[in-house]
């Protein structure tokens, strides 16, 4: 096979020679990351996203994938013939709904994970928060934005009660890669979709990890000129969620990245998918790749 990008081999040595102060660094430290967006649904960008969580697994790393499946869930309630709704970013799930994003996210979407990682060479294992009785979860209550004394019912959409991580810790321990599916489950077995954003930066938390990586399909946080914003604190956040510079989608995930970094979680990433390899890229070089966010 020819070398895509022509590189003499004491360049590529040299690569490599660059990579060994990060791979020393997080040698043994766990990397939790958000996969969703271009990066899961472009078939190159998935091959690159499973062979680089490989590498990391076989550099000494212990990486955690948390995936979500917006598009998927779309097109199959389509299939359905039912339209989905979303209130404040978050999806509205009665329990028709609910069935089907239970098979999309821990059936198809989390298997055509746990296959890619397999095929690039590493040992993945499917989860979704009721297996370890992992993620406990109770109904979300949200608050009007505007209002705060009115409530919206977004039916079976769960809020973290706790995450009890020892199914993972157990699977890191013996090679394998856990790929988990964003639903939790309540104090009557009930079912909850939880947002894919919050539960990775839950589970960066209770997992202490080293950094927590979310691949989006922007190039980080812009500003309102549209310039990337390479490094934000938990002060500026604020601002930003002032002044409206962040809205939509991603309050829940600059919120659940904000908590993270709060929490001990040390860096918190917010890298573009759309680019080849942003893993390994934002971890195993000096180069950002997207925005970095501290608690200070």
């Amino acid at each position: 096979m020819t070398d895509p990008l022509n590189i003499a081999p004491r360049d590529k040595a040299e690569i490599l020679a660059q990579a060994l102060p990060y791979i020393r660094k997080f040698h043994g430290k766990t990397i939790v990351i958000k996969y969703g967006g271009n990066a899961m649904t472009d078939p190159a960008l998935q091959a690159d996203f499973a062979e680089d969580v490989v590498l990391l697994k076989l550099v000494g790393m212990n990486p955690v994938v948390v995936h979500g499946g917006g598009p998927q869930i779309e097109s199959a309630l389509k299939r359905l013939g039912k339209k989905g709704e979303f209130i404040q970013g978050m999806r509205v799930t009665d329990a028709e709904t609910m069935e089907v994003v239970e098979w999309v996210l821990g059936g198809e979407v989390q298997q055509d994970i746990v296959g890619l990682i397999n095929q690039a060479g590493g040992k993945a294992v499917g989860l979704t928060g009721r297996d370890g009785g992992m993620i406990r979860a109770q109904k979300l209550k949200m608050l009007d934005n505007a209002d705060p004394t009115k409530e919206h019912d977004i039916g079976h959409v769960g809020d973290i009660v706790s995450i009890d991580p020892s199914v993972v810790k157990a699977l890191q321990e013996d090679a394998f890669i856990p790929v988990v599916s964003p639903i939790g489950f309540g104090e009557n077995n009930e079912s909850y979709n939880i947002n894919a954003d919050v539960v990775a930066s839950k589970l960066a938390t209770v997992l202490q990890a080293e950094k927590l990586m979310m691949l989006t399909n922007i190039r980080g946080v812009l500003d309102k000129s549209g310039e990337l914003l390479a490094d934000l604190t938990a002060r500026r956040i604020d601002e930003l969620f002032a002044d409206g510079t962040i809205s939509g989608g991603m309050l829940p995930k600059i919120a659940g990245a904000l908590d993270a970094a709060k929490s001990g979680v040390n860096a918190v990433h917010i890298i573009d998918g759309r680019v080849p390899h942003a893993l390994l890229l934002e971890i195993l070089t000096d180069q950002p790749y997207g925005t970095m966010i501290r608690s200070h």
